[in-house]
Formats: C-alpha cells, sequence, structure tokens
C-alpha cells in the first residue's frame, strides 16, 4: 500500500495550471539534459513539444498577472510542486555527479 501524500495546498485556478504547465516544461527539459539522455530521438520530441508547453506556461502566468495575482506565494507553490515531485523531477535537469572512478572537472576558485 503506497503512503498517503500530504494534501495539495489551495491554489487558485491560475497558479494551479502555472504548477502544472512548469512542470511540463521541466519534464521536457530532463528529457532533452544531455547528461542524462540516452538517445537523440527523445531529446528531440522533448524539444519540439517545449515550444507549446512554455506558451501554457506563458499563458498560465499572463492569466494570474491580468486578474491582478501580481504576487507569487512562492512557500505555497513550493509545497504545492513537492506533493507533486517537483524536486525529483526538477532533478533531471541538472548535470549528474561523476560516475565512481570518473575524474571531477576541476572548479573555479
Amino acid at each position: 500500500m503506497l503512503p498517503e501524500l500530504p494534501p495539495l495546498p489551495v491554489l487558485t485556478r491560475a497558479e494551479g495550471e502555472v504548477i502544472d504547465a512548469y512542470l511540463a516544461v521541466v519534464d521536457l527539459v530532463g528529457r532533452i539534459n544531455p547528461a542524462r539522455a540516452e538517445q537523440t530521438y527523445g531529446g528531440l520530441r522533448a524539444a519540439q513539444a517545449l515550444v507549446s508547453r512554455a506558451t501554457e506556461l506563458r499563458d498560465a502566468l499572463a492569466l494570474m498577472h491580468r486578474r491582478g495575482e501580481t504576487e507569487v506565494h512562492a512557500a505555497t507553490l513550493a509545497r504545492a510542486l513537492r506533493v507533486l515531485d517537483g524536486e525529483r523531477r526538477a532533478a533531471r535537469v541538472s548535470v549528474p555527479p561523476p560516475a565512481v572512478g570518473e575524474d571531477a572537472p576541476p572548479t573555479a576558485g
């Protein structure tokens, strides 16, 4: 049996659309990430879909602004992202650590 997830915080409809569109963009960028990809075709398909998903994100943010929702309630939106597995999904966008035995690049400093 799966553990019970915490409830999603109360969001306006526009905030919910922003979260959904943002996570869709994050998922696509994660699929495009050349440090994690295995084949070019999946990255190509994700890049093609990215344009429409980014447009949905822009439209959701524009709707919030038109409705007078000019402030972003970051703590509430962060809770929603956590409930929707946003941390794991966003991690796919980053460069993975070096594999065991692989030399790490020199750091600036």
